[in-house]
């Protein structure tokens, strides 16, 4: 009986064995039919796609020039005596610039004026002797003929007097005074330039694409080069209805006002007219757009994973890009490292603060015209 309960339990014992082996070998061929993903996240930043206004615009180079600018001109001969106006001073309409030696032209004044005062009373002795029928009508027409002739004269002697006064035509800023005192000028010698600085025009010529969008009051921003962050606000002012066949292009004249007196003709600045805005649009950080063979792409990422998604552009405007297909409103798009990823790799979202853009790396400009 003892030794029958023996060979049970031993039996017992090498059964359980058997089981327990088996047990260990279906969980190894379990484990190689599916082995776990190990494959390590890549680091990405990202940001939400997100509701903003977008506006569209056309931008340019071109240099600042002066709406107005007089040259003024000697109108009779002399020496100059007295210079009232340096460059950068402002000036009114009429205002003395400068002045000649008018001793020459006072005394032809003083003459002409002796001369129309003889004669009006000669005429005036006529007029009696003519009214009383003492004199002929040819006498007395010849006494009023001399009298129109000097009279002239005196008005010409008058016109050159004032003139040795070189005055401005404009109101505006002294550019360039081209005399010094003692000179002797001739009649139409450059003396001065006067420049009106507002406002400032900026000329763009513009691709005959854009003649249909842009018109006459739209706003534009201006930068100049020499005043860096800086940012001016203009209108354009005018547009050319014709279109220059050599060029393809339109004249765009935008109108700039020199309120703070910083901005000056001959600047080169840049130009951007707005003429569209889009108020609720869609928009991504232009640095997640990938643009391949003339497609442009985003990476969303959803549970870790990032899915490149095929998108159509809208406006774009500073470093943001309007998208009218391919994403929603709050998506994750990859802004920094897509470089690395293909569609389906696993993602670890790394930057503090998703919802904002980050910069990246450079991408092929958006057109936005």
């Amino acid at each position: 009986m003892n030794r029958k309960l023996a060979t049970l339990l031993s039996l017992a014992l090498i059964s359980a064995g058997s089981l327990s082996l088996s047990a260990c070998g279906g969980s190894e061929a379990q484990a190689k039919e599916a082995p776990a993903d190990t494959t390590p996240a890549i680091p990405v930043e990202a940001a939400a796609a997100q509701r903003s206004e977008v506006a569209a615009t056309y931008s340019g180079t071109t240099t600042l020039e002066a709406d107005q600018e007089a040259a003024v001109v000697a109108k009779v001969p002399g020496t100059v005596s007295e210079i009232y106006a340096e460059e950068g001073r402002e000036v009114r309409a009429g205002e003395a610039l400068a002045r000649l030696d008018d001793s020459d032209m006072r005394y032809a004044a003083e003459q002409a004026q002796a001369n129309y005062d003889k004669k009006q009373q000669e005429f005036n002795r006529s007029q009696t002797l003519y009214d009383r029928k003492l004199i002929s009508a040819d006498a007395f027409d010849a006494v009023k003929y001399d009298l129109a002739v000097l009279k002239a004269a005196n008005d010409l002697a008058k016109l050159n007097l004032d003139r040795t006064v070189l005055r401005s035509p404009i109101g505006g800023v002294v550019a360039k005074r081209l005399i010094k005192v003692g000179n002797t000028l001739t009649p139409n010698q450059e003396v001065y330039v006067v420049t009106d600085f507002d406002p400032l025009l900026a000329v763009l010529y513009v691709p005959e694409n854009a003649l249909a969008r842009l018109k006459p009051g739209q706003p534009a921003q201006l930068s100049a080069d020499a005043l860096a962050g800086k940012t001016f606000t203009g209108r354009v002012a005018r547009l050319s209805p014709v279109v220059d066949p050599q060029t393809g292009t339109f004249k765009v004249t935008v109108e700039v006002r020199r309120t703070d007196h910083v901005l000056a003709p001959g600047m080169f600045s840049r130009v951007s007219v707005t003429y569209d805005v889009h108020k609720d649009a869609l928009t991504v950080p232009r640095a997640a757009i990938i643009t391949e063979d003339g497609e442009s792409a985003v990476y969303v990422v959803k549970a870790g994973v990032a899915h490149r998604m095929g998108v159509t552009l809208g406006y774009a405007e500073g470093d943001k890009v309007e998208i009218t297909r391919g994403v929603a409103n709050g998506d994750m798009v990859v802004t920094l490292g897509q470089n690395s990823l293909k569609d389906g790799t696993k993602v670890a979202i790394v930057n503090t603060s998703p919802q904002k853009a980050v910069a990246a790396q450079p991408v092929k400009p958006v057109p936005s015209v």
